[in-house]
């Protein structure tokens, strides 16, 4: 959970609502069944049906799909563009579940669960937030039904990494570690903006929470920038190679992955940073316009309670932000190689 590190000034308002259509890579529960245990040859479950010390195995060839969701304040509801499940039905989220393999490494998983008009199950799907293998064992070893909205809450983050350099209104660059409530940084739309809010966390670097590094010299930056895989990074294209419609578009770091100019490192942990300004801004991170923290109706239930307060209704649509956005699937890693030489003059 984001965590905050500073305490923030008494008077603040924020307009940053938004409410986006995430895309969650599961597996459908018939995937994932128990090899050796009570509820042997069964799908994983619900939490009540869940047996800890059951083995689990995801089958051979198992296929990743994705569930387009929307979230709002009291729901999450499947969206367009969603490759299983019922347009606009209901996503619970029903519990975290800890699995453990032979060698003691562990992987989180998060179960949801599909419903119709009735309350009834239409469909069970897991989410990873690490790596599942194939012929794997796996052991259930803990169940925890609090965790999973603000784990998936952490998926959706935007975050910079330590020693992150961040321009400063007057053109130096800090490291992210160093900045402080009420440090002017530069934007791009809007010149000097005071921070209001730094949220700190640390995680396992793999899945769902492994870092993208885009490298020296990708995007013209001087050293690598290290972010979230769902943050968003402000592009200039001189031709439309994604057929936006518009030569300035934001594109998720994990969608500019081409395995040589931006890569995913999966593996140890990784340090987290989020900046929140009064409303949502384009800042400079190693020279990169990036996004600052985007405050959606899934992460504002984790923020501190005094900036909860003070915030507009978040299930207003943002449409300028999400009128900049490529979606997901919508490039290919030789697109999005094209697309970075493009904007990088290379």
């Amino acid at each position: 959970m984001i965590e905050t590190m500073f305490k923030t000034p008494s008077q603040i308002s924020l307009n940053t609502g938004v409410l986006q259509v995430q895309s969650l890579p599961v597996y459908h529960a018939d995937s994932f069944r128990v090899n050796n245990g009570a509820n042997f040859g069964d799908a994983i479950s619900q939490a009540d049906e869940i047996e800890l010390a059951d083995i689990y195995q995801l089958e051979t060839n198992a296929k990743r799909l994705v569930l387009a969701v929307n979230v709002f304040d009291d729901a999450i509801r499947i969206a367009e563009g969603s490759d299983i499940g019922q347009l606009g039905a209901d996503i619970h989220l029903d519990c975290v579940i800890t699995l453990m393999a032979p060698d003691g490494a562990t992987v989180e998983v998060l179960i949801l669960i599909e419903t119709d008009d009735t309350g009834m199950i239409e469909g069970t799907y897991i989410l990873p937030l690490a790596a599942l293998h194939e012929k794997q064992d796996y052991a259930a070893v803990m169940l925890d039904r609090d965790a999973p909205r603000a784990r998936l809450a952490e998926v959706s983050c935007v975050s910079f990494t330590r020693s992150t350099l961040i321009t400063m209104a007057n053109g130096m660059q800090k490291p992210i570690e160093d900045l402080n409530i009420g440090d002017r940084i530069l934007t791009r739309d809007n010149g000097p903006r005071e921070i209001r809010w730094i949220g700190q966390q640390t995680v396992r670097a793999t899945g769902s929470f492994a870092p993208i590094i885009i490298k020296k010299g990708a995007l013209n930056n001087e050293n690598d920038l290290t972010v979230s895989p769902n943050h968003r990074i402000f592009i200039y294209q001189r031709k439309d190679r994604v057929h936006a419609k518009r030569a300035e578009i934001l594109v998720k770091a994990k969608l500019l992955v081409n395995g040589v100019s931006v890569v995913q490192s999966d593996g140890g942990f990784v340090e987290y940073y989020q900046l929140l300004f009064d409303k949502h801004e384009i800042i400079y991170a190693e020279g990169i316009a990036a996004e600052s923290m985007f405050v959606d109706t899934q992460v504002k239930p984790y923020l501190p309670k005094d900036i909860q307060a003070r915030m507009s209704n978040v299930t207003d649509i943002h449409e300028q932000s999400r009128a900049f956005e490529i979606t997901d699937g919508a490039l290919a890693p030789e697109d999005a190689a094209n697309l970075l030489r493009a904007a990088s003059g290379t």
